[in-house]
């Protein structure tokens, strides 16, 4: 039995179901490779990735001796091919996973909406003091509209996002979590956790949930996960706090009377605001 690897697993907090989704294998496969079966090169690199330990420490001896190569920029964990098939606990290890701060950026995110368990990890976290951040599209923007129409929903799209906000909204009152809405054109979902990012890039015509969906882990020096971060932080920037009216003047409608300096009692005036 490969007691180093078993021990790596428990350290991780990973079963060996959660193993075999990330390397897209069998789980009878990592029981083998826990059993003392060395793995192949390609997955004994791998899972020494995942687990974040040396690979001599797993498997010590010549056979896994490789030459010194230049670590990689950015690190493409694990790769799916429609973001449906991400297991359910690999997002509630995502999001326990963080310590510093949770970012999620979407149109509706329905999914993680109504899954009471994920978005109790997330809200356990802000207690935590994990800052939180999560954008959802303006269910009446032009950009919403759009995307409905290029999925040939219609108006379903801004629906979604309605029946989302019901989920959402009481984060709201946890502190550490903030919520924005925005109208910008979404090329990609995005769902962070510290320096670990899942990507769900958006494909014309095609709904979110059966496009691919990379894991990537931000290292030093890094230019790919860096630029799905900096376009979070735009859109952030250009989003409205949830409940919030858009920045328009208010119009004070004075009746017949009261033009000439006269006291107007406060339910004669009205705040017209446009969306």
């Amino acid at each position: 039995m490969n007691d180093a690897l078993h021990q790596a697993l428990i350290d991780a907090g990973l079963s060996e179901v959660d193993v075999a989704a990330r390397l897209g294998v069998d789980p009878k496969t990592v029981q083998r490779w826990i059993a003392g079966r060395i793995p192949y090169p390609r997955h004994r690199s791998a899972l020494a990735r995942l687990l974040r330990v040396e690979e001599t420490a797993l498997w010590p001896g010549p056979k896994t001796r490789r030459p010194t190569v230049k670590r990689p920029e950015t690190e493409i964990i694990a790769a799916y091919p429609h973001r449906a098939s991400v297991p359910r606990q690999m997002w509630q290890q995502l999001f326990r996973s963080a310590h510093r701060e949770i970012g999620v950026l979407v149109y509706a995110g329905l999914f993680l909406a109504e899954d009471p368990d994920l978005l109790r990890v997330i809200a356990d976290k802000a207690r935590e003091g994990v800052s939180v951040r999560i954008l959802l599209g303006d269910p009446e923007g032009s950009c919403i509209a759009g995307r409905g129409a290029e999925e040939g929903l219609g108006d379903a799209m801004a629906a979604k996002i309605r029946n989302a906000l019901v989920f959402y909204r009481p984060l709201c009152e946890i502190d550490g979590i903030a919520i924005r809405q925005h109208d910008t054109v979404l090329y990609t979902s995005i769902y962070r956790a510290d320096d670990d990012l899942m990507i769900n890039p958006h494909i014309y015509g095609v709904p979110a949930a059966q496009a691919p969906v990379l894991h990537l882990r931000k290292t030093s020096g890094d230019d790919m996960a860096s630029t799905y971060l900096a376009g979070f932080e735009r859109v952030w920037a250009l989003a409205e706090p949830l409940g919030q009216p858009p920045s328009t003047p208010r119009i004070r409608l004075i009746p017949p009377g009261h033009m000439d300096g006269a006291r107007t009692d406060r339910s004669q005036v009205h705040d017209h605001r446009s969306r």
